[in-house]
């Protein structure tokens, strides 16, 4: 849905990426724009150095470009519509400098906005990291929907940089005020986590993995992928073997350990997780893999992959979506070799046999339980 934002210094054409004309969420919301019209009320000193983390679809980013802002993701998508939204709206893209949260920041912060991000781990082990770049003078602003903004977000904020406020609510939106205190002793910052896996789920039993901030369950093994773990398909010889969104990389470990002559592509749009699943790997295997930041296969060629295991996501952000699981069967389709084989875990409720019929022309149940299924569909 391309859309466009009001701000007091124009409107703005916005995106998400990619680009669906079928898709009705904008790529901004209320806490974008409340946040943008503090900035311009207050007449704040936009300059020095402008930092912009967690900015969701670009909308912050490009309203703010002509004050050189560094934006830092954890999303590739969410970095890509940024390029996209500075194209669409005649930015000069080398006004903004993009990092991710797997990049160094930047050394001095003088102005720090933030936009409240899904995983507290993540917002905990951001301002960590921020904290050394930010001084006395910093101006600390951040945004979210209220539904967003916790007690312990506001205590993080408070126990890493400062003491911290919320302005009134706009529009179910609301700002966070913090006033920096170089001096304060955070201790020290505890992501990555790594923890035991239990002992029964196959080759990974009893193995320790590692958690970058911001990953699916970065604390525990969850439910559904535990159950994933002790359903996925045996085999034998060389083959390609896709983790599609990926998360910390565990289901393709475990294929990888049952079948040390495939080659696994792990590829999730997380920075943090794709990290993840890299520490994972190097710790427990020693084949052939592939580490992928990406739009899920897109960029893996047609016809390339054997077997294509997935966990998909049915959230975007806070609104609840199955277009990224259809983009995620599409080119699971796309990118398997005739023969070759999706298997899918998903909430019974979901209903992603419908889908796979559609697409594929046939749908298997593997396994079920009360909650949870695991849906096998052949490439004919």
């Amino acid at each position: 849905m391309n859309d466009r934002m009001t701000t007091p210094w124009g409107e703005y054409a916005l995106a998400r990426f990619p680009e669906d004309p079928r898709d009705r969420l904008r790529a901004w919301d209320a806490s974008d724009a409340y946040l943008l019209r503090h900035l311009a009320a207050s007449a704040i000193p936009l300059s020095g150095a402008v930092v912009v983390v967690g900015d969701r679809w670009g909308a912050l980013t490009t309203a703010l470009a002509a004050h050189r802002p560094t934006q830092i993701t954890d999303s590739f998508l969410a970095r890509e519509a940024t390029r996209a939204n500075l194209v669409r709206n005649g930015v000069d893209a080398d006004a903004v400098r993009l990092l991710t949260t797997r990049d160094t920041p930047p050394g001095r912060i003088d102005v720090l906005l933030v936009r409240v991000p899904k995983s507290l781990a993540l917002l905990e082990d951001q301002l960590h990291r921020l904290a050394p770049g930010v001084h006395e003078g910093t101006v600390v602003v951040g945004t979210g929907m209220v539904k967003e903004i916790h007690t312990s977000t506001l205590k993080l904020f408070e126990r890493i940089l400062g003491p911290t406020r919320t302005s009134l609510a706009e529009q179910k939106a609301r700002l966070i005020f913090c006033s920096p205190d170089p001096g304060l002793d955070r201790g020290a910052d505890p992501w990555p986590y790594r923890y035991r896996l239990p002992d029964d789920i196959g080759p990974l039993s009893g193995r320790t993995v590692t958690n970058h901030a911001g990953v699916f369950c970065a604390d525990r093994l969850d439910v559904g992928t535990r159950f994933f773990l002790q359903h996925l398909p045996h085999g034998r010889g060389a083959a390609r073997i896709v983790d599609l969104g990926c998360g910390n990389g565990v289901v393709g470990l475990a294929a990888a350990l049952d079948r040390p002559e495939a080659e696994v592509v792990f590829v999730d749009e997380s920075y943090q997780a794709v990290a993840s699943a890299e520490a994972n790997y190097r710790d427990n295997a020693k084949g052939t893999a592939e580490f992928r930041v990406g739009d899920g296969l897109a960029g893996v060629p047609a016809a390339s992959v054997d077997l294509v295991l997935n966990n998909p996501p049915f959230h975007s952000h806070q609104a609840t979506t199955d277009a990224t699981a259809w983009r995620m069967f599409t080119g699971a389709r796309r990118a398997l070799r005739p023969g070759g084989e999706l298997w899918v875990i998903g909430n019974r409720h979901l209903g992603y046999h419908v889908k796979l019929r559609r697409l594929f022309g046939n749908s298997e149940v593997v396994a079920s339980d009360a909650k949870f299924v695991v849906l096998k569909a052949v490439k004919n």
